[in-house]
């Protein structure tokens, strides 16, 4: 018979000095039920695997999504993008057609300024739009927030093609017209907040520019499509059938997309940052709290939104309109075309390109690029195919490296519970007061020959972003920095700890 061997032992001695580790979350602990009487002995035992750590009051670890779940997510988040770029754009394209209809003049660029004054209302009420659906995001989640925004956005655009023109109901047409642009804009100022946080939340930490490259890509695609469209539109109906219904047709289609994308959007699932770090804090989507503690931060959002709002309100609607007049509506929608659909195929390169050298000194440089280039295409316009090229493709250049890389660079401003507030209160700001005054300024000085006021100002806007980049390093020291450099942000890390406040 084999006796165990005495204490003090080398075997003992083994056994003690290297006890088994297990990992707490996966440790199990197995409880065996006693058999009552009476149990049939045939039925095998009932076992119960606690988790250890739900024991000790540890929730469990969310589990991640599946690649598809993922994937699912991204498309739907940045598709509103999509439906907001195409009926953006198909409203300034078929401005000129729908003009005369709800702003009856002999002087065709009176009528062209009383739509663009509604374009400019709907752009004045983006403020609204951030606060409310900015709100909304942090308080109640992502998901609600970008739920309300679509439907606000379909509704819009099926208002305005449903409603009569002038001749047939009077006032109430324009007053329609401008209820519609007024939902938009509140729809416009709490889509883009909502979603870039959303976005930003699940995005691989080295690939945030890439993802933010997402809204781009879809925002030329919406252009994309809407002007194809139009080009299609104008090369089957006679001028007559186009300023009659054709004008129609294109928001009729953008409420068909938004229709859609209001069911796929309703499958959301919450991001797992709000889960963890918002949904219980207690001062979430406080405005209070954004412009009391954190103005400094709002003061670099606004400066660094200023060109994105400038270049947005008045390129993708001001060009358009100035070509149709220069070379005729078919010539513009297929400059549209050329220039959206080489921008979504340069997209993803130039989101791994942004996160590659830093979405600062990427914005730097799309900003100075810009400035030197876009004014003088803008000046030299002409009805000329190649002009127009240049002139609508230097803004849209710039506009496409700003939504690259401000997710990123604005989403590491904020912390979790007021991100999507504070992103979405400067960005729509600036997208109100100087998107929104850009295209009836443009009209009236080009109008009077006089449109190089207007494009200094906008390549003021645009190299705003160069004291954004001294005040977000504090003057280059690091205690005084409010935003962490692309090189700063650590993989893995919660959101609240990456932002610097």
């Amino acid at each position: 018979m084999s006796t165990a061997p005495p204490p003090g032992s080398p075997g003992i001695k083994a056994v003690t000095a290297n006890p088994p580790t297990r990992s707490p979350a996966r440790a199990t602990v197995t409880t065996t039920r006693r058999r009552p009487a009476g149990w049939p002995p045939d039925r095998p035992r009932r076992t119960v695997t606690v988790s250890t750590a739900a024991a000790h009051g540890t929730p469990p670890p969310t589990p991640r999504p599946s690649r598809r779940a993922h994937r699912r997510s991204v498309a739907a988040t940045v598709v509103g993008n999509f439906v907001e770029s195409f009926d953006w754009l198909a409203f300034g394209l078929f401005a000129p057609l729908f003009a005369a209809r709800f702003f009856p003049s002999s002087n065709p660029v009176t009528s062209l300024l009383g739509v663009f004054a509604v374009l400019g209302v709907g752009v004045l009420v983006r403020p609204v739009g951030g606060i409310l659906l900015g709100r909304l995001a942090d308080r109640r989640g992502r998901k609600p927030a970008l739920l309300l925004s679509i439907s606000l956005m379909t509704a819009g655009s099926l208002l305005i093609a449903v409603t009569p023109g002038y001749q047939q109901i009077g006032l109430l047409a324009p007053l329609l017209l401008l209820l519609a642009r007024i939902a938009q804009g509140i729809s416009h100022g709490g889509e883009w907040p909502a979603a870039t946080a959303y976005l930003m939340e699940v995005a691989p930490a080295h690939r945030k520019c890439l993802y933010g490259g997402l809204f781009s890509l879809t925002t030329a695609g919406g252009a994309f499509t809407a002007s194809l469209l139009g080009a299609g539109l104008t090369g089957t109906l006679s001028e007559a059938a186009m300023a009659s219904w054709g004008w129609r047709v294109p928001f009729l289609v953008g409420g068909v997309f938004g229709v859609a994308l209001l069911l796929v959007r309703n499958r959301l699932a919450e991001t797992e940052v709000f889960q963890r770090e918002v949904r219980g804090h207690a001062a979430r989507g406080s405005l209070r709290l954004l412009l009391g503690s954190h103005r400094r931060q709002v003061l670099l959002a606004v400066l660094f939104a200023a060109g994105l709002g400038t270049v947005g309100g008045s390129w993708t609607s001001v060009v358009p309109a100035m070509g149709q007049r220069l070379a005729g509506p078919g010539t513009m929608f297929w400059v549209v075309v050329c220039v959206t659909g080489t921008v979504m195929v340069v997209q993803v390169p130039i989101g791994l390109l942004a996160d590659r050298v830093g979405a600062d000194r990427f914005l730097v440089c799309a900003a100075l690029v810009f400035a030197a280039l876009g004014p003088w295409a803008y000046l030299n316009m002409t009805g000329t195919f190649l002009s127009l090229l240049l002139a609508y493709g230097s803004g849209v250049v710039y506009l496409m490296s700003a939504t690259t890389v401000l997710p990123k660079l604005l989403s590491e401003i904020f912390p979790a519970q007021l991100r999507a507030l504070g992103m979405g209160l400067p960005y729509a700001l600036t997208s109100a007061v100087l998107g929104g005054i850009a295209p009836v300024s443009a009209t009236y000085l080009a109008d009077r020959g006089a449109s190089g006021w207007f494009t200094a100002a906008v390549a003021g806007m645009v190299l705003l972003v160069l004291p954004a980049m001294a005040l977000a390093r504090g003057g280059g020291g690091q205690r005084g920095r409010v935003m962490p450099s692309s090189r700063m942000a650590v993989e893995g890390g919660p959101p609240s700890e990456r932002s610097v406040l």
